[in-house]
């Protein structure tokens, strides 16, 4: 099935959107590394669950072809609420009243801040490797925050392979990963946005992104949280600490696997989605 792409109009923004697939809408939300699109996350998705759901893939605000807002937003907490604003005016521009929705990372936070101001738009919900619970800035993410300090083919390279448990799964492919998110990392739009969302010191953005418990015991939405065991960018810990208090939650936990579970255990993440969503 053949994906489809547009430019819609969200708000004061322009959202790039990808779609794929027929059956009930998905909205898939991104990750933040330097390059990231939301195709580059959910290429494998698109493929594997259109015959289940129909994907919307956006790129969040800042990220690929969607708007660079300039004078750029100050501050992780006013960057949210363009995200948060951006997907309820998707939904609203394509007539969507209720959808699923899957998280990764940065996209994971994204999520729960939608769930804490609008859990009627949502049913069940995915986060993956997610942000927004009290978690330590590894090296490796600070890093990979930190990739316009030296953005070279080698710094991308590493920061890839940050991503995943097994260097040898993606070494075969990593000079055409790497060249593709360089080519887009190096567009003057996306390295303003990145560099205006990641200044040092870099602890404080994952703070700013902190959801606090009281909000999280309040969300209705059923939550499937799925997390490499071990994932050096997103630590498990913020995973342990949102089964902790979120009410309606279960989490997978995978072994032998980085921050990349939907790449790097394609088949178990779509086969947990399609039971989790779908009852298959």
């Amino acid at each position: 099935m053949t994906n489809t792409s547009s430019l819609v109009p969200t708000g004061a923004h322009q959202t790039h959107l990808t779609r794929a697939g027929q059956g009930e809408p998905v909205l898939f939300l991104h990750g933040s590394g330097p390059g990231a699109t939301g195709l580059s996350n959910w290429t494998l998705a698109s493929q594997a669950l259109a015959d289940d759901c129909e994907l919307l893939i956006p790129d969040l605000v800042g990220y690929g072809q969607s708007s660079h807002p300039q004078p750029c937003p100050q501050g992780m907490r006013r960057w949210m609420r363009v995200w948060v604003d951006q997907q309820l005016a998707l939904l609203d521009q394509l007539g969507i009243e209720r959808c699923h929705l899957v998280g990764n990372s940065l996209g994971g936070a994204i999520a729960l801040n939608l769930l804490m101001e609008a859990p009627q738009r949502f049913d069940k919900v995915v986060l993956m490797g997610p942000a927004g619970a009290p978690i330590p800035l590894t090296t490796e993410l600070d890093r990979i925050w930190g990739f316009y300090e030296d953005p070279t083919p080698a710094t991308m390279k590493n920061a890839i392979r940050w991503f995943s448990f097994d260097e040898g799964f993606i070494e075969d492919r990593l000079d055409d990963v790497a060249r593709m998110r360089l080519d887009a990392a190096l567009r003057p739009d996306v390295r303003r946005s990145f560099e205006a969302l990641f200044p040092a010191p870099r602890q404080r953005h994952l703070d700013d992104l902190v959801v606090p418990d009281a909000a999280l015991r309040r969300i209705p939405n059923r939550v499937l949280i799925i997390h490499g065991r071990d994932d050096a960018v997103v630590p498990l810990s913020g995973s342990l600490h949102l089964l902790q208090h979120l009410t309606q939650v279960q989490l997978h936990i995978v072994g032998r696997c980085n921050h990349w579970t939907q790449i790097e255990h394609a088949d178990t993440f779509h086969a947990l989605l399609r039971g989790f969503f779908f009852d298959k």
